[in-house]
């Protein structure tokens, strides 16, 4: 089974940028899609394996941005212009498929980080 780790999280003030990864316990992440979610698995956003697709949450378009390294096993997730609606554990997940918005189609997850936006 894919185990996920994200790392990066922390505390930002608003405004601020914060750069969230997420990596796999296995040098095979490049053959999955991930997303990140965040609250009770609100979507975020996903990436597909190639990274031929990016999709994002309402809520984050415009400030957030996806991108992964396959060479580096890695995920990552950029945050720009967070505010404090932003603060919440988040997750990222996988599934050998293609790109999801929803949580119940990824079978693997991470533990989570957190981040925290505030003054």
């Amino acid at each position: 089974q894919v185990h996920l780790i994200e790392s990066g999280g922390g505390l930002v003030q608003p405004g601020g940028s914060l750069r969230l990864s997420c990596t796999a316990s296995t040098p095979t992440l490049g053959d999955y899609a991930v997303g990140w979610f965040r609250h009770e698995r609100e979507f975020v956003a996903t990436i597909s394996t190639r990274a031929w697709s990016k999709v994002y949450g309402d809520s984050v378009r415009g400030r957030f941005t996806i991108s992964r390294d396959n060479a580096k096993n890695i995920v990552y997730l950029q945050m720009d212009s967070l505010a404090p609606d932003d603060t919440a554990v988040y997750y990222c997940a996988a599934r050998p498929a293609g790109t999801s918005a929803d949580p119940n189609d990824y079978p693997y997850w991470g533990q989570g980080t957190q981040v925290t936006v505030s003054s």
